[in-house]
């Protein structure tokens, strides 16, 4: 298990029943990255692979 299964986990329990919009979670982000700017090239690839999941692969 890699130490951010630990936040993953955290988040399924806390919060696993709500539902969210794409544009919420957008805004997390954007406000995540504006308190820490460190984490903006992580951040810009997760939003990246969540984006294009379903792009088939050529």
């Amino acid at each position: 298990m890699y130490f951010t299964d630990r936040g993953i986990e955290e988040l399924a329990q806390r919060r696993g029943e709500e539902e969210v919009t794409f544009e919420w979670l957008a805004e997390r982000l954007r406000d995540f990255v504006d308190q820490n700017p460190e984490f903006e090239i992580p951040v810009e690839r997760l939003a990246v692979y969540l984006a294009r999941l379903d792009d088939d692969e050529d």
